[in-house]
């Protein structure tokens, strides 16, 4: 009898559904089956990002404190061994493989047409046996210090962060994910191994398959290498984040053709992050509001204020939670006024319930379409998971969503006084 347990999750609308697994290594497995795909996709993720500098293992009785960047750091060194890298192993078998850090989580993946087995054991393999020596991460040191400076040089990254430091004093999403090359010259071997072994544990790790796969072969492969490891949970800490943004306009100059802004409003969180049917009604907010199919978006391109680089986004996480607006513009005050002056009005008037169901159905006709997407698909069931969410949650949330509980959430957001605009023009 098998020590796994296997729940089959299936969902009417899409007509298809995936596999949940316990494995009895400790980790969460998800298989996703498309039996038409010629591709298959796979991520191994983490539930640790840039933000989590200071932290403490269940079996620790301090907190620790890390530099800024360690989470991306170890992403890159974690592809090294004594002999041949990750990348030259998949190189062998054709398979297009790579790596992200985010604020909040680390993932680990590939794509393939063949060979699925190889690449998955490539997979499991590369990120369950880290190496690390003191000369290899001094030479990553270098390495990534010209991947911080190649950011700074990017406008629509430099504005994005510049924003995020006026709009929060302590919290670390204020810092890039790579860190600051006085913050990665701090980081050890044995910094790493640590951190490893506290976030890279499987209980704290999420497996996704989709597309030309099956359970059969992920759990052969799976029940093979994976081997169990003891719970270790881990408890975040963020310094106290002072209520008020710290400075309301930041500028830069850099060389570019028309000017880049990114327009933000700081919201508290109450909690750790928001929940699935507040990340959905905002976005829902932020689409009439200031979406194409909105009347300001229209007015803006007309009197070209804004081009096609315009989007909207909200933005949030462990204890930060931001409502963003960007691209670029020739005059990025003038549109961060007008965008405040719809939102104001908005909040007078309420959404109405024509406009409330229009956005609603483009989201439900998204989310839908979504799925077609194997790398959408495994991605989603690895960061639901870390949410403590089921992959297919959004079709109910949507469908369940009340125009009244829209409304009153932008009733109690947009605070004109938590605004932060931050512009990158030339000289």
């Amino acid at each position: 009898m098998s020590e796994n347990k296997i729940t089959y999750i299936e969902n009417a609308v899409l007509g298809e559904g995936y596999y949940s697994i316990e494995h009895k290594s400790g980790l969460r497995i998800f298989v996703y089956p498309k039996e038409e795909y010629t591709s298959t996709y796979a991520v191994f993720g983490t539930k640790y990002g840039s933000i989590d500098t200071r932290f403490k293992r269940s079996d620790r009785a301090d907190f620790i404190e890390i530099p800024a960047g360690t989470a991306h750091f170890l992403e890159h060194k974690l592809f090294e061994s004594e002999e041949l890298d990750a990348f030259q192993r998949y190189a062998k078998t054709g398979a297009s493989a790579n790596a992200y850090t985010s604020f909040d989580r680390t993932c680990y993946l590939f794509m393939c047409t063949g060979n699925f087995k190889e690449n998955f054991e490539i997979l499991l393999d590369f990120v369950r046996h880290p190496y690390f020596t003191e000369e290899t991460v001094r030479k990553e040191q270098g390495i990534i210090g010209q991947e911080i400076d190649m950011y700074k040089d990017s406008p629509e990254w430099e504005c994005l962060f510049n924003m995020l430091s006026a709009m929060y004093h302590k919290h670390p999403v204020r810092i890039d994910i790579a860190g600051t090359k006085q913050s990665i010259s701090e980081i050890t071997a044995e910094m790493l191994f640590s951190c490893y072994d506290t976030f890279y544990n499987l209980s704290n790790m999420a497996l996704a398959v989709a597309g030309k796969t099956n359970v059969d072969e992920v759990l052969e492969i799976a029940d093979r290498l994976l081997e169990k490891d003891e719970k270790v949970t881990v408890e975040r800490a963020f310094e106290k984040e002072p209520e008020a943004v710290k400075e309301h306009y930041i500028e830069e100059n850099l060389p570019v053709a028309t000017p880049v802004f990114a327009s933000g409003y700081k919201e508290n969180v109450e909690g750790d992050c928001c929940t699935l049917e507040e990340e959905i009604a905002m976005s829902l907010i932020l689409d009439i509001a200031a979406g194409q199919i909105s009347s300001l978006y229209k007015e803006l391109l007309d009197e070209g204020l804004i081009n096609g680089t315009f989007s909207t986004e909200f933005f949030n996480g462990f204890n930060y939670s931001a409502p963003i607006f960007s691209g670029e513009s020739t005059d990025p005050e003038k549109v961060s006024e007008r965008i405040n002056e719809r939102l104001q009005q908005l909040k007078k008037s309420g959404i109405t319930s024509e406009e409330f169901e229009t956005v609603r159905k483009k989201q439900y006709g998204k989310t839908v379409r979504a799925f077609s997407d194997i790398d959408t698909v495994a991605n989603g069931l690895v960061i639901s998971h870390f949410e403590d969410e089921e992959l297919f949650s959004e079709f109910e949330v949507i469908k369940n969503l009340k125009l009244d509980f829209v409304n009153a959430l932008l009733k109690k957001s947009f605070n004109e006084d938590m605004t932060v605009l931050s512009v990158i023009k030339s000289k």
